[in-house]
């Protein structure tokens, strides 16, 4: 059977089974199942554990192995359940010698790996070859997260912010490119906070512009999400100059109303984000935005909700992750007076339709635009602006000048042009 890893949550946690993947191949570890949790909802948290339970049933000779920010922040929760034969923070899962456990799957308690994370103080470049039925590559510049949002449980799973130096960067960017990989995305916990932590202070600016200098062979380069209010002007010129920087950004909003935003204990204000679209569309009018919102924060009035619908066309959005508000343990937003959940789920629900409709009026902008599309695999991939889009006849991993006719309400459909 091998090695097999079930992956939920981030871009940082794909990135991570692949590593998690070849570090217990190198331990030896055979048949078994590495589960890789992700903890930003309790709904996600739910999810991993019926996986677990569903992965047992299904491999009942098995050993399973539970990671990520769920087990990071609760190992004890994952040690009660039967199905488990060992736990591993978010560090030791990245180490070989983490799955070589002598008693591994025999033991009536399953043993336990997760060291204080808030210790780790640097975050290495991990050299990966690629990533399995994947057409572009994630590469973390950046781990952990400094700010302390009350409704977040991430930087308990994650630890504080550390950077990966900007030549190791490079040369895994290096590698992936000539493996074939024709797109890599900037991945981690707060990637716009990069630098901070390393000699002579290299912002995300420099290290993007760094990149494209060094690895001229690299087509497309991405960001994963970014919190703007710590956009810097060298990011700011590398947007509007550098046409292998691809025009979608994803913002870390959360909310669009100033309030609920101090309440978050966010850094910005609605101004802040509304002010940010307008200038980057100035100097990139191709650009796409996407951004994170929360639905149902506690002390959310009506009018306050409102402020959050009308920021998606203030700001000028088209792709939303809409999250019903779900209090995290250790957070004070959990102890804030809370919304009962129908209210929560009924704005969750409506800030979602807002978003359909604003993705249904992009993808009706793109007929008859020329894009560049990357295939993922056979008849789908992605424009430049991370837009879903269907194209016949294309090899995946090709990038494929195309013609754009139509969509699907999902999808663009593509001709190759």
């Amino acid at each position: 059977m091998g090695v097999d890893v079930l992956n939920f949550g981030c871009r940082l946690n794909a990135l991570e089974a692949e590593v998690m993947r070849d570090r217990a191949a190198e331990a030896g570890l055979d048949d078994a199942i590495l589960i890789n949790t992700c903890a930003v909802t309790a709904e996600a948290v739910r999810q991993a554990r019926q996986a677990i339970r569903k992965v047992r049933r299904n491999h009942p000779g098995a050993r399973i192995v539970v990671s990520g920010c769920a087990a990071q922040i609760d190992p004890e929760s994952f040690t009660e359940m039967d199905e488990v034969d060992l736990v591993l923070g978010n560090a030791e899962k990245l180490r070989a010698e983490s799955y070589a456990v002598p008693d591994f799957g025999l033991s009536a308690t399953p043993p336990v790996r997760v060291n204080d994370i808030m210790s780790v103080r640097e975050t290495a470049g991990h050299l990966i070859a690629g990533m399995e039925g994947r057409t572009r590559a994630f590469v973390e510049v950046q781990n952990g997260c400094d700010h302390r949002c009350t409704f977040c449980v991430i930087p308990y799973g994650r630890g504080n912010s550390r950077s990966v130096p900007m030549g190791a960067v490079a040369e895994q960017i290096r590698t992936l490119v000539a493996n074939g990989y024709r797109e890599v995305v900037l991945t981690g916990v707060d990637i716009t906070s990069y630098g901070a932590d390393l000699p002579g202070r290299p912002s995300l600016g420099s290290l993007v512009r760094a990149i494209l200098k060094a690895v001229p062979e690299l087509e497309r380069l991405r960001l994963s999400s970014i919190d703007s209010i710590e956009v810097d002007d060298a990011l700011m010129r590398a947007i509007a100059e550098e046409e292998r920087l691809m025009p979608h950004l994803h913002l870390s909003l959360q909310s669009g109303d100033d309030m609920i935003l101090k309440r978050m204990k966010r850094r910005h204000s609605r101004a802040d984000s509304v002010r940010f679209a307008a200038e980057v569309r100035r100097r990139r009018p191709d650009i796409v935005f996407g951004a994170d919102l929360i639905a149902g924060f506690p002390t959310e009035t009506e009018a306050m909700f409102r402020n959050s619908l009308a920021v998606v066309d203030d700001c000028g959005l088209s792709h939303l992750h809409v999250f019903p508000f779900s209090p995290r343990p250790r957070t004070p937003a959990a102890r804030m007076p809370q919304l009962d959940r129908g209210t929560v789920k009924e704005r969750a629900a409506r800030l979602r339709a807002k978003g359909a409709r604003a993705f249904a009026a992009h993808l009706a902008s793109q007929r008859g635009a020329r894009r560049k599309v990357l295939v993922e695999r056979d008849g789908l991939g992605r424009t430049e602006h991370f837009t879903l889009a269907e194209i016949v006849g294309a090899a995946p991993g090709a990038v494929v000048s195309a013609r754009i006719i139509g969509d699907t309400g999902r999808a663009l459909v593509a001709e190759a042009a």
